[in-house]
């Protein structure tokens, strides 16, 4: 049996590969002919290298749910007082009717 190692290719050839894919009028397919590479394999990079946008709403996302979290904790604690005064008032009506 005959086997291929995988190619190792550098970041610097990724990123001026997927740059080269993005900016050119050109189909990736063709892109990724040219410079002799399997297509999926520069559909991934491109997928790959284009998801730091994400990780920028990931991170707004996460500050998102701290507020979030916050805000139910101030919640949290003022619903427990109204439930303390209530069950502190039934006591005392109950105690009154007797």
């Amino acid at each position: 049996m005959n086997q291929e190692k995988p190619k190792v290719y550098t970041a610097e050839f990724r990123e001026s590969s997927v740059k080269l894919a993005t900016e050119s009028d050109k189909p990736v397919a063709q892109t990724a002919r040219e410079i002799g590479m399997n297509e999926n394999t520069l559909h991934t990079w491109i997928n790959k290298y284009s998801r730091p946008v994400d990780n920028i709403k990931a991170a707004r996302t996460d500050e998102h749910l701290y507020e979030e979290l916050k805000r139910l904790k101030k919640e949290v604690i003022r619903l427990t007082e109204e439930r303390d005064l209530l069950k502190k008032a039934a006591a005392y009506f109950a105690k009154e009717q007797r």
